[in-house]
């Protein structure tokens, strides 16, 4: 099945308002309308189905006219926090056997894709002085990275302005 990106995704890729992995981000603009799913699975990105699959669940990405429909993704058991559209992007994906949920529910994984636009915000809001610490975060692929940076950020910015951040890090 090829996926091409939609008018909400195109705008989504411009201002940034569905936070995106910078994996997820590379994958996302791979989807041009002429590569397949299984193209972009193969591109070396490290992106798995389930997040592609997140993207079309969001809306995102969707079918170009005339390709055939890929066999359906397994079932996931999908909790939505709210009724809005927008809340879909924080529902939970179901946690992996080897990693164990955190207490509130929210996986790794989660937890990350919650801090990164908190974290990139945070820096980018520091001017040129932050500019290389904001270069870390944007570097960061995983919630251990994001972590291990999160004090650099907290000494920068002041404990009152990360406490958001450490709210979506430790929650």
């Amino acid at each position: 099945m090829i996926l091409v990106k939609t008018e909400a995704g195109q705008q989504v890729l411009k201002d940034r308002s569905v936070p995106l992995s910078p994996r997820q981000r590379t994958a996302f603009i791979l989807f041009d309308g002429k590569r397949s799913i299984d193209e972009v699975l193969a591109s070396g990105t490290g992106i798995g189905r389930e997040e592609i699959d997140q993207m079309v669940e969001l809306g995102l990405l969707g079918p170009v006219a005339g390709s055939k429909p890929a066999a359906p993704a397994p079932a996931r058991a999908s909790v939505p926090e709210a009724p809005a559209p927008a809340a879909a992007s924080k529902a939970p994906a179901a946690p992996k056997p080897a990693e164990p949920a955190p207490p509130s529910g929210r996986s790794r994984q989660q937890r990350y894709k919650d801090a990164y636009p908190i974290a990139t915000q945070l820096t980018g809001a520091l001017g040129l002085m932050g500019f290389r610490l904001n270069l870390q975060v944007e570097g960061t692929t995983s919630y251990e990275d994001l972590v291990a940076l999160a004090p650099k950020i907290r000494a920068a910015v002041g404990a009152e302005k990360a406490a958001a951040l450490d709210r979506a890090l430790k929650d």
